[in-house]
């Protein structure tokens, strides 16, 4: 397997004059993968690690991309999915995970060469099978929403916001003297906040209970159920950035194999996450979504525009 700096290499080699031959070194690899499987192979990037623009988060112009990558595949051989990502809008997860299973036939694999965190996991909890590395992780389900405090926007977890309600309404039928303290503090959310959170912590754990009960975990009805609220409970995790490894994973009954075990397979991953991650660190992409025939969708970063200074008014003239 080439490393991050032997690929670093070959794509200073492929500068012709116009600088390194990103796509190409890396369409060469998504190929090399597909001969090796012969099942179809998609990339699901993000530069989420690089870049903080909120576009590399899952987002329903996503769907183009797939809608664009997965024309002309071969259905009935399953589909391997090689993920990165932040997470994003669970609504898109469940678009993705639901067209891929309309199209392909077959098993549905993702790998995780790093991460896929939130919607990303998700997205991973809705195939038949994890392919994880030693340093790979999942990440907690439960949703995050906006809240926004002395001007800075801020993710909350809904579970944390639903408690925080709990507790005030607890210390305020104990002792209604605690309503000066939590009046301020509960000022602060919409009214219908506390129906918002509810409705987001149903709607992520029941996505992923109805896939794993559907695919991975068919067998097992009581299995799904436990896992889809062991990855949504924000009090087992106490962070949504915590990392969950595939032993992890695994204990909670998730269909996880070792990248490691197979050596060919890993090397041929582990080459394309290399080339991905080279791309989106040394170009305005942001985002890639591409197939092992080339055919991709990459969205660019949008450059910011200065406003163009115009100069004042002359005085009037006498």
């Amino acid at each position: 397997m080439p490393s991050w700096g032997e690929i670093l290499n070959e794509l200073n080699e492929s500068d012709t004059g116009q600088g390194p031959d990103f796509d190409g070194v890396r369409r060469k690899y998504l190929s090399d993968l597909h001969r090796l499987t012969k099942r179809p192979v998609i990339i699901y990037y993000s530069a989420w690690l690089q870049n903080p623009d909120p576009q590399t988060a899952i987002t329903l112009a996503d769907i183009q991309g797939f809608m664009e990558t997965v024309r002309g595949l071969e259905y009935d051989r399953g589909i391997d999915l090689i993920l990165h990502l932040p997470g994003g809008e669970a609504e898109t997860a469940c678009r993705i995970v639901e067209y891929l299973r309309a199209k392909f036939t077959g098993e549905i694999r993702a790998f995780v060469p790093i991460a896929s965190m939130s919607a990303g996991t998700m997205l991973a909890l809705g195939c038949d099978t994890i392919v994880m590395g030693e340093h790979s992780q999942l990440g907690p389900t439960d949703p995050q929403i906006p809240q926004q405090s002395g001007g800075i926007i801020r993710y909350v977890p809904t579970q944390a916001i639903l408690q925080q309600f709990a507790k005030a309404q607890d210390e305020i039928n104990e002792n209604i003297s605690a309503l000066a303290v939590w009046t301020p503090i509960l000022g602060q959310y919409g009214t219908s906040l506390l129906a918002e959170c509810e409705a987001h912590q149903q709607l992520a754990e029941s996505l992923v209970e109805r896939w794993l009960s559907t695919w991975m975990l068919k067998d097992d009805q009581e299995k799904a159920k436990k896992a889809a609220e062991w990855f949504n409970d924000f009090n087992t995790h106490l962070s949504h950035s915590q990392g969950i490894n595939r032993e992890q994973a695994g204990d909670q009954g998730i269909v996880v194999e070792r990248l490691e075990d197979d050596n060919e397979l890993q090397d041929a991953v582990l080459s394309i996450h290399h080339t991905t991650m080279h791309t989106l660190g040394s170009t305005n992409a942001i985002k890639i979504i591409e197939n092992h025939k080339g055919k991709a969708f990459i969205l660019h970063q949008t450059p910011v525009m200065s406003p163009i200074p115009v100069s004042p008014d002359p005085p009037p003239s006498n």
